[in-house]
């Protein structure tokens, strides 16, 4: 027996040394943490529980018999984070440069596995040269197992990847299937095909930073949701935003008590709006002014910029936001903000997350660039979206809501349960100037009528008393009100029921 203990002891020993120590202190090297530091880091102290410490890959091919590692690159486990349940593979890049084998895969599909059975939520610590080349098509299987989980997952538990290192090739898949994407300045990347065989196959050269790394994928691609400075701020960072998230599609949104009072008024908010309807103002300072503690996590904060998602709570209760945002772009719909929402949205509904709407729209983007890209399709999106949510949707209309950008931002025509207006609101067809000069447009040459004709629009249709007299807006409220109404209606939607016709899926325009 006591020679079992020591066996026992002197493979664990190994076991956490992964790849050994030269190879651990060039990853210290490289500013970034071991596979385990990084599990010890994420997880409240003591709680994490390692699976199969002892996997070993089952390959012989090319001088792979003589060079096993006890985990075979990967640390499987589950754990608690402020004291809530998840599960969690971590890569190890000192073995075998991370890279996935098919006992590796089947470490990983196993925690997916349970994860789904228990309803707790999947986190993957992604640091991988990719597949184990000598393992041939086995290693393909491998991701082809951990892509189906993925799958099925979706909607049931939530699924958060953590880009710490390379992720290329197939690995990537794994990730875009995911509810959320994060990544490591300066030490991270994501492509499906390396800048060498960019170079010779379209004759471009670029960088691994170019062409994959955290900046790209959070302003240009909108692969990632967030870049972090380096590994510790991104894994305390990761276990901030968990503490939003429902554990499975069983759940209500964690509560987390708040002295924030839910009648709170600010009188601040009702000069928030210029009095020129074409002067910016920025979103996010009624977010912040509204939600509980001032506390908002946004995501995908620097790509679409003109549409602003995040979580925060309402009565220590999470909520979803969806806002346009008139510091850009006017606050426009165009592709990249129609998907960033509808993306948004769903996941949201997926796991029972109230969603608050803040509107203020001008239309879609024009132009040839959008029309060519698909905006037709793309906006579809978000409307799809909005439109197939059951969870409750709150929406405010601050100033413009104007043409097909008021029916697709969670109208009440969208099944909206609670639609407020404030008093500066302007809910029409579309804006006064174009709307008079295609009503009138045999009076173009007059202009002291068209300057008449402006007014007697706005006049008429700039506000939301149209809107309102039609039962589309519930009520006009004042703006430093919108925290408490905001807040009685999420305490009377908290028991809604909704349900969609019985379907095998819908058929989203992709």
């Amino acid at each position: 027996m006591q020679e079992i203990i020591l066996e026992l002891e002197e493979k664990r020993t190994k076991a956490r040394l992964g790849g050994g120590k030269p190879r651990i202190d060039a990853q210290h090297g490289k500013g970034k943490l071991a596979a385990r530091e990084r599990i010890d880091l994420l997880l409240d102290p003591g709680s994490f529980e390692e699976w199969d410490m002892f996997m070993e890959h089952r390959c012989v091919d090319f001088g792979m018999a003589d060079s096993r590692v006890p985990g075979d690159g990967v640390v499987t486990g589950y754990g608690t984070i402020n004291g809530r349940l998840v599960f969690v593979f971590s890569q190890d890049f000192t073995v075998f440069g991370g890279s996935l084998s098919e006992a590796h895969a089947e470490k990983i599909c196993k925690i997916m596995d349970k994860a789904m059975q228990v309803g707790a939520p999947v986190i993957g610590l992604n640091d991988s040269g990719g597949a184990r080349i000598q393992e041939g098509v086995a290693s393909l299987a491998g991701y082809a197992e951990v892509f189906q989980r993925n799958v099925m997952a979706s909607g049931v538990v939530p699924q958060i990847s953590l880009i710490m290192g390379p992720c290329a090739g197939g690995a990537v898949y794994s990730p875009a299937m995911t509810d959320f994407i994060f990544m490591v300045k300066d030490s991270s990347y994501m492509f499906v095909t390396g800048p060498e065989v960019v170079k010779t196959v379209t004759h471009e050269e670029v960088t691994h930073e170019e062409l994959g790394g955290a900046l790209t994928h959070v302003s240009k691609s909108g692969v990632a949701d967030l870049a972090f400075e380096n590994d510790v701020e991104s894994l305390l960072q990761l276990r901030r935003f968990m503490d939003f998230l429902p554990s499975s599609n069983r759940e209500k949104p964690p509560q987390r008590p708040t002295n924030d009072p839910a009648d709170r008024i600010d009188m601040s908010l009702d000069t928030l709006i210029p009095n020129n309807t074409n002067k910016p103002y920025d979103m996010k300072e009624l977010i912040v002014k509204m939600v509980d503690e001032g506390d908002f996590f946004e995501l995908a904060s620097n790509y679409a910029k003109n549409m602003i998602t995040g979580f925060a709570r309402m009565e220590g209760s999470t909520v979803g936001i969806v806002a346009n945002q008139p510091m850009s772009l006017a606050g426009c719909l165009d592709i990249d903000s129609s998907r960033k929402g509808a993306r948004f949205v769903r996941f949201c509904d997926c796991f029972n997350i109230p969603i608050i709407t803040l509107v203020d729209v001008p239309g879609f983007m024009p132009g040839t660039a959008q029309e060519y890209g698909g905006i037709i399709k793309h906006g579809a999106k978000l409307l799809y979206a909005f439109a197939e949510a059951t969870v409750p949707k709150i929406t405010i209309i601050t100033r413009k809501a104007y043409g097909g950008a008021y029916d697709v931002m969670s109208s009440k025509h969208l099944r909206g349960d609670v639609n407020f207006a404030w008093p500066s609101a302007e809910i029409a067809v579309m804006g006064p100037k174009g709307a008079v000069e295609i009503i009138f447009r045999q009076d173009m040459n007059d202009r002291a009528k068209i300057i008449e004709r402006t007014e007697e629009y706005r006049s008429k249709f700039a506000n939301p008393f149209v809107a309102g007299s039609r039962g589309f807006i519930d009520d006009v409220i004042m703006p430093n009100s919108t925290r408490k109404r905001v807040c009685r209606s999420l305490h009377m939607l908290k028991d809604k029921e909704l349900t969609n016709p019985w379907r095998k899926h819908g058929n989203i325009p992709l």
